[in-house]
């Protein structure tokens, strides 16, 4: 039996504050405690010298695209103004050019299909992987692009316009590019501190050669893949569940869009166009969709952002509770991915029903705030209610946070900044609620109910993360719960400062299982 025991570090553990060490055998955690019983204890042991360095369960992502962050790491960046964009994608070589990021939100108007090289099979996503521009060489590799919906003779294309042109794209890729998009995106991954991805595919993403890549191969960072394709019924969802090997229907399955290109369902009217955006699936086929994995007992899930969109979902998870009961439906796990415009009503159903919601608090980062693109979008007044973490959290929704990368970069200790510096006052979460957000129910969003997964304590998987991080801190959402919480014998541990101004920790080693998937 294999030994190793890290000394002298600060252990985050629900079971101590004051642990310094860790000792893991055959890939399980099987102690932590102090250092010197450590060492009494495992005489025989391996030992890895802390120095000081934090440790803590690594995180998990729920909602990524490997491919498309991989290509985004390794190609043209497109997050500047309009000349800057112009300039990066004129420079950029190769017959196909695959680029993503640009956020007119500041611009004076959209990215235009005449920006682009007409001779080249341009692809330029905008940031929320919502619409994007294609040049006029790759529009003519989709015959009858001009009649789908979202079409645009020279502005960005959105719906299946949109997807149509994205397919287009992706099958210049050889199997090798897109094999190694992955594999940089896992190594991305991995240097964050993330132990585990929710790979998001599906028939109008990333199409199913770049689902079958990814499930042939390996990596250190487990992968969990849910594609989005609606069942009609239980026989049905079995069969999508088989051909494609994916572990749930969920994910990506789009119900409507998204806020920045205005396809994002709404009741009203987006504030700055006479639109209500897109609905991509109607009531009877969510509700179908739903009824069909409760039946199969497979986890169902969908992309809904809007309110309209949001309200959808929550009435086929109703349609399910009223047709199998509540626990049969709050076993399946099913999820909501962003879920970003939930009402009290809404919330309170999804918590009774277990359905987990997957959110990105780096969106309202991004996007929030009074000047921000919400505001823009939606006014004020609607745009105050988004992402509210607190909101769901109060009303028992299990919360997984993710970065839909590549819309936002895979970074953990942004994202759990991000919720816990919400623009909204009353919408935020504690730093240590945000941090379970992003492990333990990370990966009960993933169908991990062990009780362990996602923790540091003797019997669980050694899957951790050790960080340089300076002081750890408690902080609270408010100052009762400060007084309580900071308070020694509440035995809150603490974790690195996630205030504005505070150096983020730095990932030196990376744990899946007792193996090393990264080091510094």
């Amino acid at each position: 039996m294999t030994t190793e025991l890290l000394l002298g570090g600060r252990i985050y553990t629900p079971t101590s504050t004051s642990a310094t060490a860790i000792a893991v055998e055959n890939g399980v955690i099987a102690w932590i405690g102090e250092d010197r019983a450590a060492r009494a204890l495992h005489p025989e042991a391996q030992v890895t010298e802390l120095d000081g360095a934090f440790v803590a369960p690594a995180f998990v992502d729920t909602h990524v695209h490997l491919t498309a962050t991989g290509l985004a790491l390794t190609g043209p960046d497109l997050t500047g103004g309009l000349d800057a964009v112009r300039t990066t994608l004129s420079a950029t070589p190769g017959d196909t050019v695959i680029a993503r990021g640009w956020d007119d939100t500041a611009w004076d108007r959209p990215l235009q299909r005449t920006d682009l090289d007409e001779h080249r099979a341009i692809y330029a996503a905008r940031i929320d992987e919502h619409s994007a521009q294609a040049s006029t060489a790759l529009r003519a590799l989709v015959p009858g692009l001009e009649g789908l919906a979202g079409f645009s003779p020279d502005g960005p294309l959105t719906a299946a316009a949109h997807h149509a042109v994205r397919a287009a794209a992706i099958a210049a890729l050889t199997d090798a590019q897109i094999t190694a998009a992955q594999t940089t995106a896992l190594d991305a991954a991995a240097a964050a501190g993330i132990a585990a991805v929710h790979e998001c595919g599906g028939p109008e993403i990333a199409g199913e050669r770049d689902f079958a890549l990814l499930r042939e191969r390996t990596h250190g960072v487990l992968v969990r893949r849910y594609w989005g394709e609606a069942a009609r019924d239980a026989d049905h969802a079995r069969e999508i569940l088989e051909r494609t090997g994916a572990d749930g229907l969920a994910g990506d399955l789009f119900v409507d869009g998204s806020l920045g290109s205005r396809t994002a369902l709404l009741h009203r009217p987006y504030a700055d166009a006479p639109s209500t955006g897109v609905a991509y699936l109607d009531q009877e086929t969510v509700t179908a969709h739903v009824l069909a994995c409760t039946e199969a007992r497979i986890q169902a899930g969908f992309h809904a952002i809007g309110d309209a969109a949001v309200a959808r979902v929550v009435a086929a998870f109703e349609a399910a509770v009223d047709t199998f009961g509540g626990p049969r439906v709050a076993s399946c796990g099913h999820r909501v991915e962003h879920a970003e415009m939930v009402s009290a009503r809404e919330a309170r159903k999804l918590g009774d029903w277990g359905v987990n919601a997957s959110m990105q608090p780096q969106f309202d980062a991004f996007w929030g705030g009074a000047d921000g693109m919400y505001a823009r979008r939606l006014g004020a007044e609607r745009a105050a209610t988004l992402n509210d973490f607190a909101l769901l959290a109060r009303n028992a929704v299990p919360i997984a946070f993710s970065s839909d990368s590549p819309v936002t970069p895979l970074d953990p200790w942004a994202t759990l900044r991000a919720a816990t510096q919400h623009h909204t006052a009353g919408s935020a979460v504690s730093p240590r609620a945000a941090f379970a957000a992003a492990t333990r129910g990370a990966w009960r969003a993933g169908g991990v109910r062990d009780g362990v997964a996602g923790t540091l304590v003797p019997g669980a998987p050694a899957t951790f993360a050790v960080w340089d991080a300076d002081e750890l801190v408690v902080r609270a959402p408010s100052d009762a719960v400060q007084r309580w919480s900071t308070d020694p014998r509440a035995g809150v541990a603490p974790l690195p400062d996630l205030a504005p101004g505070a150096r983020p920790p730095r990932c030196l080693r990376t744990v899946v299982d007792g193996r090393t998937v990264f080091a510094a």
